[in-house]
């Protein structure tokens, strides 16, 4: 039962967070900011974004839950995991709102980083449930590449 209550709470952030930082987003991929940008030819059609995200942060919820459930170091894994709320949220704000893709790129660095971490460093106890935090690790990883076209060749 507790278990099930953890990932509801994780749900109930992760998509909070995706609200919050889409409401940043403002016009987003329809502005005209963006769409005059130099984008990476492997930049995906806008819908994707939304399914892959949805997708991540179910898989990423199951995860937590379980490792929150596991871990005896339970104030490190909180404390790493409000960081990471705080970037994934902020990203959106610096990249849309400021249109400042340099600062949006340390912000999705140091996401990746707090992702790698927590997927490499509990790949032992969390064995195959790690598969379900490296959607978000792969998309981090595309994500960055993304963000770092933009801010090198405009």
């Amino acid at each position: 039962m507790k278990l099930a209550f953890n990932i509801f709470i994780f749900l109930l952030l992760n998509f909070t967070a995706l609200a919050i930082g889409g409401f940043f987003t403002g016009n987003g991929v329809a502005s005209d900011w963006y769409y005059n940008l130099n984008k990476a030819p492997w930049t995906p059609p806008g819908w994707a974004f939304g399914v892959a995200w949805s997708t991540i942060m179910i898989c990423y919820s199951f995860y937590m839950a379980i490792l929150y459930k596991a871990n005896t170091r339970r104030n490190k894994v909180i404390a790493l995991y409000a960081a990471q709320l705080l970037l994934n949220v902020a990203w959106n704000p610096f990249f849309f709102y400021v249109q400042n893709a340099l600062i949006a790129l340390f912000s999705i660095l140091f996401l990746t980083i707090i992702i790698a971490y927590f997927l490499f460093s509990n790949i032992k106890t969390m064995r195959w449930t790690s598969l379900l935090i490296s959607p978000y690790f792969i998309w981090l990883c595309i994500a960055t590449s993304l963000n770092l076209y933009i801010v090198i060749y405009n």
